[in-house]
């Protein structure tokens, strides 16, 4: 395990990501909570394990981020990587509780915006994640607005994931990045996606067909000296996606039962998910591990590109 030079930040590189900096190869960072929130063990490990195997295929270098009791840790090795996986009490962490979990030694999982943070820390401008979050239905009542908006308009890193997380209200997150000056690129597709579905029924912002044009535009982007990160969205692969139509019965059954239960706040999500994993026998997760591992292999392919200077 490799530390970094500022010794009053406690961060440590794993020997596989420490050797990919060296050389200045391409690497794709990985948030935390899909391991320990988004779906229980084993399958939570072997969708991990999966998506840096892909990611290694691609010829870049996984580097999954978590807090392990106060430490920041930028890629884990196996051994690490499977305790994370059998942690039960992990905090769920974000920008405001990101240092919070680190100053008490604690342990705890990064969103995507604790990744966004961590990963602009290390040197690693891509990301790979599932979906973001954002604008929660009804907030213009409960004011429920995800940090991953306000930290892909500041922080620079390209965030490759399945569009924004259905159950949530998509075209209002678009309007909020919209605002924030966050640019929107779908991937080969005209429509920008709904994370379990391929079509949200909302045209994308910007479309770019090829990881090397998606490059291309970050550098663009670089040198007129824009600030903030890029959402790359990519649909889920035909073959595993839950169309628009149908997961809407089951999001509106779930939120039904959310607001039933009192649910609020970050209990939200993996509340949600649990009850669709249930409603759709499984079939939720199986599409969620198909556009995770989908998103990982372009996440590597864009950042093969932006190294190929």
């Amino acid at each position: 395990m490799t530390k970094p030079s500022n010794p009053s930040l406690p961060m440590e590189y794993s020997d596989e990501v420490a050797a990919a900096k060296a050389r200045g190869a391409p690497i794709v960072a990985l948030e935390s909570t899909i391991i320990t929130h988004g779906m229980p063990y084993p399958g939570n490990l072997d969708m991990a394990r999966s998506v840096e195997t892909i990611i290694r295929e691609q010829g870049a270098v996984p580097a999954t981020i978590a807090v392990i009791h106060g430490t920041l840790h930028i890629g884990l090795d196996d051994a690490k990587l499977e305790a994370l996986a059998k942690t039960e009490e992990a905090m769920k962490l974000s920008r405001a509780d990101l240092a919070f979990a680190i100053a008490e030694r604690r342990t705890g999982a990064t969103t995507v915006a604790a990744t966004m943070i961590a990963a602009a820390r290390a040197g690693i401008g891509v990301f790979a994640t599932g979906g973001i979050g954002g604008v929660h239905r009804g907030a213009e009542l409960s004011f429920d607005i995800s940090a991953d908006l306000d930290e892909l308009a500041r922080t620079n890193v390209i965030v490759v994931c399945a569009g924004a997380k259905a159950i949530l209200d998509i075209p209002k997150t678009l309007e909020v990045l919209e605002t924030r000056g966050v640019p929107v690129v779908t991937y080969d597709s005209e429509t920008f996606p709904a994370f379990w579905s391929r079509d949200s029924g909302l045209k994308s912002p910007l479309m770019l067909n090829s990881p090397a044009a998606i490059a291309n535009f970050q550098r663009m982007r670089e040198q007129l000296g824009v600030d903030g990160g890029m959402l790359v969205a990519n649909p889920v692969p035909e073959e595993s996606e839950i169309v628009r139509e149908e997961m809407e019965i089951y999001i509106t059954r779930a939120l039904d039962n959310a607001a039933s239960d009192g649910i609020s706040g970050k209990a939200v999500t993996p509340y949600l998910l649990d009850n669709l994993f249930h409603m759709t026998e499984g079939r939720s997760l199986e599409t969620n591990i198909a556009l995770v591992e989908n998103n990982a292999r372009l996440a590597a392919e864009i950042a093969v590109a932006l190294a190929a200077k």
